[in-house]
């Protein structure tokens, strides 16, 4: 007798205590749901802070490394000031520029210390003058304006980041499809636990099935007992994952202990409510794996 899914969707939420009898209660299959369950969603949440935080950072270092740029500036002594004078004229002029300073030593200082620590002797050491430079919405020509700094400041050089922000970008945007190739091999891991349980619940019931169908009960009464057992369970433990899941991503390190990758790899704004769906995802992949285990079981039992 075929089992419809479309009957054991309807009854999946209004239950049969009586059918519900017929799956055991306890055992390893309960143990084994929930705990794989459970883990599994933990995992997921992760996956997921992973693909949404790596499209932000993707986007964010994309856009802000494309926004600026940097002039360096290497003059001999006596001459580095006047070029640098000479190079911000230069870029006052061109178009597409929003902005453009020089920064001061300290700010060089800072810049260099995660490299070389806070000792580092700056004023005895002869360090090109950087300056930054912010781009409007045009941009503007950087063989153009690379022609026109050789010709007038000779020691400078023009870093438009190109060489920075297309590695980083492809990192990013690599890490996402890994984490959400992460959340299909999850998926898929839930639903061959949830089909070993299933099988392994249906075997064991094999004589108690074979006198409900003496009793005249149908495949669908007793698939659905089993198909709703086991998708409460999953649900029941990929929500305590999540909630797990939630709380370790809440605890990541905030600004103030960790840099700013570390930082991106939390949730935000509306991306807080995705792992909410989780659990019901987790439900739906057991309710197939085991709709799918039932009919291929109760088929071999007839």
């Amino acid at each position: 007798m075929s089992i419809s899914i479309f009957e054991t969707l309807k009854s999946l939420w209004v239950g049969n205590k009586a059918a519900d009898r017929i799956v055991p209660p306890s055992g390893f299959t309960v143990g084994l749901t929930l705990f794989s369950a459970a883990a599994m969603a933990f995992l997921a949440v992760f996956a997921l802070a992973v693909a949404l935080a790596s499209g932000r950072l993707a986007q964010s270092w994309g856009d802000d490394l494309a926004r600026a740029s940097t002039l360096r500036i290497s003059a001999p002594d006596g001459q580095q000031d006047v070029q640098t004078e000479a190079a911000l004229r230069i870029l006052s002029q061109t178009e597409g520029v929003s902005s453009a300073r020089a920064l001061d030593d300290d700010e060089v200082q800072a810049l260099l210390e995660p490299w070389f620590g806070p000792d580092l002797p700056a004023d005895k050491l002869t360090i090109p003058r950087l300056i930054e430079i912010t781009q409007d919405g045009r941009g503007f020509d950087a063989q153009g304006l690379r022609l026109r700094l050789q010709a007038e400041v000779p020691g400078a050089v023009l870093d438009d980041h190109a060489s920075w922000r297309t590695p980083l970008v492809k990192a990013a945007t690599r890490l996402r499809v890994f984490g959400w190739f992460s959340i299909l091999l999850i998926s898929l891991t839930i639903a061959s636990i949830v089909t070993l349980a299933a099988n392994a619940a249906l075997a064991a019931n094999a004589q108690i099935i074979a006198v409900l169908r003496l009793v005249g009960a149908t495949d669908s009464y007793i698939a659905t007992a089993f198909i709703r057992r086991f998708t409460l369970r999953s649900l029941v433990g990929a929500s305590l994952g999540t909630a797990a899941g939630f709380i370790a991503v809440m605890l990541m390190p905030s600004n103030a202990e960790a840099g700013a990758f570390l930082t991106g790899l939390g949730f935000k704004g509306w991306h807080w409510l995705v792992p909410i769906l989780v659990p019901v995802l987790t439900a739906c992949v057991a309710f197939i794996a085991t709709y799918v285990a039932s009919r291929r079981v109760l088929r071999r039992l007839a």
